[in-house]
């Protein structure tokens, strides 16, 4: 067997990867009960890429409370039914060795938004529609969207509460990991930028303050999973905007999120401020990684324009990550780790066996 570290295990906690290919969250606005359940969609896109021979498997953002999702169509983890839809969906992945993971989120200021592929309407969804009033570090809107209402402390409280909870039907649905979606954007990155958190107690101003909601929710987290379960922190490292949050505070704050009981982090970039430029480019997130890993000292992965088996081997080979992260080139190829596999050499022992006679030659 040629030697490759892409495909080596990775051990975090309790947890064995069996590779270090990894599928991140990849919202489908596609619950049309918009009740949060997940549905036979979920399922067989999630399954596709376990039987791909994906190492990790994240959900899509899935909402803490139903004011916390991206849209009305999201899924989301506040209630028994979702547990039982979710279980069915970890079985499988299970079945497959594949590890399940689940990305805990809140939407913020960009919460109750139209599905971003439904090209009739933009923006806001009205309450005529199904939406909500959206809540916010600050009463600042994004840029094409309603204006939030700031959160109070105690409401913090709440949110942080909602975190927890969601996470004890996490390890109840049976995934695997959890990961606190700090990025994007969303609630807890609009906390953590001086440019959507104006706040003057004490989650706001210092950047001890705008870090305090990630750090109390990494901590309540932690406390509801237990000790086993590897908790993950999502970050966008820069808003891409002058002043705004940057690769050296993402990098302190990871270091702060692993004393509080975070393991691992999974570095992307923008999402906050609209209209920016995004300079793009094969892997052109994966410096952001590296600089957090190098800087803060704690394992790290890749994602952005990741889409080649080499590319993906040097990446990890070469110490940049500990693993990768492919959205786009997985949903065009959910088979990509086992074509990985054969374009690097590398004999794997976890083809699906109704597919073994479909192997490259």
């Amino acid at each position: 067997m040629i030697s490759s570290t892409l495909f080596s295990p990775l051990s975090i906690r309790s947890t064995t990867f069996r590779n270090r290919l990894w599928v991140p969250a990849l919202c489908q606005y596609s619950v049309e009960k918009r009740d949060g359940v997940p549905t036979d969609w979920h399922l067989v896109h999630l399954g596709a890429f376990a039987m791909g021979g994906a190492g990790l498997i994240v959900t899509e953002a899935t909402a803490v409370s139903p004011e916390g999702r991206i849209s009305p169509h999201d899924t989301g983890l506040w209630n028994d039914e979702q547990v039982e839809a979710w279980s069915r969906i970890t079985a499988f992945l299970h079945g497959r060795g594949a590890v399940a993971g689940v990305q805990l989120a809140h939407a913020g200021r960009k919460a109750s938004t139209h599905r971003g592929w439904a090209p009739e309407k933009r923006g806001t969804v009205s309450a005529e529609d199904g939406g909500w009033p959206t809540v916010g570090p600050s009463d600042i809107a994004f840029e094409g969207y309603a204006a939030p209402r700031a959160l109070t402390t105690d409401e913090i409280a709440d949110v942080v509460a909602d975190f927890a909870e969601s996470a004890r039907r996490a390890v109840a649905a049976g995934f695997d990991l959890v990961e606190i979606h700090a990025a994007h954007g969303y609630l807890a990155h609009q906390f953590l930028s001086p440019l959507s958190n104006l706040r003057t107690d004490g989650y706001g101003g210092s950047l001890e303050n705008r870090a305090r909601f990630v750090l109390e929710v990494v901590r309540a987290v932690r406390a509801a999973v237990g000790e086993q379960m590897p908790v993950f922190v999502r970050f966008s490292a820069t808003d891409y905007a002058e002043g705004g949050w940057n690769r050296e505070d993402t990098a302190t704050v990871a270091g702060w999120a692993q004393d509080a009981g975070a393991d691992f982090f999974d570095i992307s970039t923008g999402g906050n401020i609209a209209g920016v430029t995004i300079p793009l480019s094969p892997g052109y997130q994966v410096p952001f990684a590296d600089f957090v890993a190098g800087t803060a000292g704690v394992p790290v992965n890749a994602v952005g324009l990741i889409t080649e088996p080499a590319q993906a081997e040097e990446i990890v080979a070469s110490g940049q990550a500990d693993a990768v992260m492919l959205g786009r080139e997985m949903m065009r190829d959910p088979h990509f780790p086992l074509r990985a596999a054969h374009e690097l050499g590398v004999e794997l022992d976890y083809w699906p066996e109704p597919y073994v006679r479909a192997r490259w030659s």
